[in-house]
């Protein structure tokens, strides 16, 4: 400014003037600054100078409050800049913050996406291989069933087999019991034929000797023996058929039984039978029959079986503890021993009852819940299929009834069977 350098040269009069006249259109402008503020400074040194002190003062207020007002305003642009730049850099935070989040966001998606298509992927495999499994797992699931059909089916045949030679060796211990029992009448026939032959050759060499009375009573004789030969030919005729009867297939028809008539004939089938096989073995035979029981639906041939299952088995264990007194509780009981089979039948309200006991060997305590089982025996080996009682077992349930046993070892068994009254 000029005014500033006439006061540095000294000429502070013509310095004022200059300083007034400026002063004049800097206010009527309302322009300020910090020149015009150091100038305000200048023209008090320069009214100082000259003596004004008053006019001095005055320009040095100004000076101050122009200083003062500068001072403020640059310290509220300072503070509106410091404010601006921190909402500035605020909003370049919350920016940074909002996109920060936003690529933070972006990259869980791609973290998620990239887990989804690995998992997928992963899954894709493993359902591979689980299909892979799973068809060589039916591959060799077709080939155990393939197995287990051909081993069923050749334990069917087995089992045919077996029952059948079951059958059979029940059938021959029949047999020999029907052998047995029919030999007696017919030597009863054999026997009477030939007396009533040596009768008719007496009475023809006879004939004209023999007194009347004479001749009737050799004719009575002929006519008795007759009548005994008849008797005992239809005995051996009812054995015959009742051995045809057992040997015959069941068709599994039900048909009205005498029971107690059915456990009487097995009974000495199976009684005269285990004598075939063994002269020196005797029995006492006891029955206890219900006469009230009358006929009951069964299948004969197959209760008849049942029934001779369980004779032959109470004359086993008869004989093995009369050969076996080692297997007594009492060795010196054998003295005294009466080997003894008793058959029970008694009507219970809708049932009937069969009871088959005996005082033999027994059955071991720890086997007696194995007997109805397939293939189980207590007997040696080649003497039992162990399909006896099991088959026993099957026919009674068949016919919708029971089959039980109690028994004490060294002491014998009884068998219980309950069938329904139909």
């Amino acid at each position: 400014m000029h005014a500033s350098n006439l006061k540095r040269e000294g000429d502070c009069a013509e310095a004022i003037a200059h300083f007034e006249k400026a002063f004049q259109f800097l206010t009527s402008a309302d322009l300020y600054d910090k020149s015009v503020g150091n100038s305000y400074t200048d023209l008090s040194e320069c009214y100082e100078k000259t003596g004004e002190y008053k006019k001095a003062l005055a320009a040095y207020k100004k000076a101050a409050h122009i200083n003062d007002s500068i001072r403020s305003s640059e310290n509220i642009r300072k503070a509106t800049e410091q404010n601006m730049n921190y909402e500035f850099e605020k909003k370049q935070q919350l920016a940074r913050a909002e996109q920060e989040k936003k690529n933070e966001v972006a990259r869980t998606r791609q973290i998620a996406l990239t887990i989804g298509l690995a998992l997928t992927f992963l899954l894709a495999v493993l359902a591979f291989y689980a299909f892979r499994n799973k068809q060589k797992t039916n591959v060799l699931l077709n080939k155990q069933k393939d197995q287990i059909e051909r081993t069923l089916s050749e334990l069917k045949v087995t089992q045919k087999q077996l029952i059948q030679s079951e059958k059979m060796a029940s059938l021959g211990e029949l047999t020999a019991g029907i052998a047995h029992e029919i030999q007696n009448p017919l030597n009863f026939v054999t026997n009477f034929s030939e007396v009533n032959n040596e009768l008719i050759e007496e009475l023809k060499s006879k004939k004209s000797k023999l007194k009347s009375e004479e001749d009737d009573e050799i004719l009575n004789d002929i006519f008795q023996n007759n009548e005994k030969i008849a008797f005992h030919g239809k005995r051996a005729d009812a054995i015959v058929k009742g051995m045809l009867q057992h040997s015959r297939a069941s068709t599994g028809k039900k048909e009205p039984t005498d029971i107690n008539a059915l456990a009487d004939e097995y009974l000495r089938l199976s009684y005269h039978g285990m004598r075939a096989k063994d002269k020196s073995f005797n029995a006492e035979i006891k029955t206890d029959f219900d006469n009230t029981i009358g006929k009951i639906n069964v299948v004969p041939q197959d209760i008849g079986r049942v029934l001779l299952n369980l004779f032959n088995n109470a004359f086993y264990a008869l004989n093995e503890k009369k050969k076996n007194p080692e297997g007594l509780r009492n060795p010196r009981d054998l003295e005294t021993y009466e080997p003894t089979v008793l058959v029970k039948t008694k009507k219970i309200n809708d049932k009937i009852e069969i009871k088959v006991s005996d005082n033999g060997i027994g059955i071991p305590q720890k086997v007696v819940d194995k007997i109805f089982q397939p293939f189980f025996t207590t007997k040696p080996t080649g003497q039992g299929t162990g399909l006896g009682l099991s088959l026993s077992y099957d026919i009674i349930k068949a016919h919708g009834g029971e089959i039980k046993v109690e028994s004490k070892e060294g002491e014998g068994s009884e068998f219980i069977i309950q069938l329904p009254i139909m």
